[in-house]
């Protein structure tokens, strides 16, 4: 029997290659366009922890420590062309300190 390609993806924050349902997915949803042509409303930037919400993404270990190394170097930042504010970081920080607290 033939087994099935394992999706890998790679950490934002250490470089990792680790399979796809190890990370955590940041997802940036499409931006709001007006009938001119420029964006009206930038996508939300949030964790994706089902791994099935729309728009561009970037993953993420499970820890903390690679948000941080990810928040230091910009990473999110490079990876949705925009600036991201603190209070989106901070928000991002405490689920996912959360949700290491569940594990």
């Amino acid at each position: 029997m033939k087994q099935k390609k394992v999706p890998m993806r790679k950490c934002t924050g250490c470089g990792e290659m680790k399979e796809k349902r190890e990370l955590i997915r940041v997802v940036k949803a499409p931006d709001v366009i007006d009938s001119d042509g420029n964006v009206a409303e930038y996508g939300e930037i949030s964790l994706d922890l089902t791994g099935k919400k729309p728009g561009r993404g970037a993953y993420l270990c499970k820890n903390y420590s690679c948000f941080k190394k990810a928040r230091k170097a910009r990473r999110f930042e490079r990876t949705f062309s925009r600036k991201i504010p603190d209070e989106l970081y901070e928000q991002m920080e405490k689920e996912l300190q959360s949700l290491e607290n569940q594990i």
